[in-house]
């Protein structure tokens, strides 16, 4: 090869090479600081902030102010833990999410299939469905307080009990335990559809030659081994942020308990007992602080938890990993040298 031949090479390497290269807009960088620094500055202001300062006045004595004033180290984190209206409102949340975490898996799960076989008015039915999560909390809970489940003869629930020959309940919020029917039944319909569109999305995801290849070896296409073996390990990566999402927002569950029942120490999650200790007549503004803390630090060890039993990590294609595995696709390696088929 002549020198001129190797030359125009060369050049047309490097020409391949700056055109493959990143390129950069010019201008950019101001309209990237323009549009990022108001959710910088909210993000700072609303969210880092507060956490910075809540975190100090959880080491302070702070009563009826927002600013410290007696050092007391971590005394407000072990009364907070030895406190027995605390522990109260943690059996509250316990019953509370043994009731909705699975009520909701099993009718957004069930929903989802549903919609998902429908030939057609699928986005009707997910419109329909979907429509409850835009409203408030605060007017569902008087909607279900004021006329379904008011305690009156005349009321919604009541009136439909008396027409298949069952007594109206005297007081539905006051006696256990059917304050829970109230608690479950408003979060269970004001939260419903967004689950069943995520599961709604998953469904969709699968590819349907798992279906036809399931068939072909004599599964029935909508039988309930079908689902339990191509569907259910398909959604387990669905399935585990769903149930993560339910337990944040189980966690987070205030509207609907303190509009219902308000300060009832039987029904009182922790987040109604931190606002009534920080906000209420004490207005303990450490305590309230510290025990901010430890739900947050009780709400990761939750989700760590979960992660571990859903067998999620950086080695999650190992079947071995998890309690749960039995939720995991049975696919098959390729054939190794020897021509035999390993499966997993």
């Amino acid at each position: 090869m002549s020198a001129p031949t190797r030359a125009r090479t060369g050049a047309d390497a490097d020409t391949a090479t700056e055109r493959s290269g990143p390129t950069r807009i010019k201008g950019n960088a101001l309209a990237f600081w323009l549009f990022f620094t108001p959710f910088l500055v909210g993000l700072c202001i609303f969210t880092i902030l507060p956490l910075l300062w809540g975190g100090t006045l959880s080491l302070f004595e702070a009563r009826g102010t927002v600013l410290p004033t007696k050092f007391v180290g971590l005394d407000n984190f072990t009364n907070f833990l030895v406190d027995t209206a605390f522990l109260q409102s943690l059996r509250t949340f316990i019953i509370f999410a043994l009731f909705i975490v699975p009520v909701t898996m099993a009718s957004s799960l069930g929903l989802a299939v549903l919609v998902n076989g429908l030939p057609r008015f699928q986005t009707f039915y997910r419109s329909v469905f979907f429509l409850p999560t835009a409203c408030s909390y605060v007017v569902a809970c008087v909607v279900w307080r004021l006329s379904l489940f008011n305690g009156l003869e005349s009321g919604v629930v009541n009136t439909l009990l008396g027409m298949v020959g069952v007594d109206s309940i005297a007081s539905w919020l006051s006696s256990s335990p059917y304050w829970w029917i109230v608690l479950v039944s408003v979060r269970l319909w004001l939260q419903v559809g967004f689950y069943m569109l995520l599961f709604l999305a998953g469904l969709q995801a699968i590819p349907t030659q798992m279906y036809e290849a399931a068939a072909v070896d004599g599964l029935n296409p909508g039988g309930f081994r079908m689902f339990r073996m191509i569907t259910l390990p398909q959604l387990r990566t669905t399935s585990a942020a769903v149930l993560l999402l339910q337990l944040i927002a189980a966690f987070q569950a205030f509207d609907e308990f303190y509009n219902l029942t308000g300060n009832n120490p039987e029904t009182r999650p922790p987040l109604v007992y931190l606002y009534n200790i920080a906000l209420g007549p004490q207005q303990d503004f450490g305590t309230g602080s510290a025990g901010a803390l430890v739900l947050t630090a009780i709400m990761v060890i939750a989700g760590l938890l979960q992660t571990y039993l859903m067998g999620f990590g950086s080695n999650d294609d190992n079947p071995r990993r998890g309690p749960f595995r039995f939720l995991r696709a049975k696919t098959r390696r390729p054939a190794s040298a020897g021509g035999q088929e390993t499966q997993r």
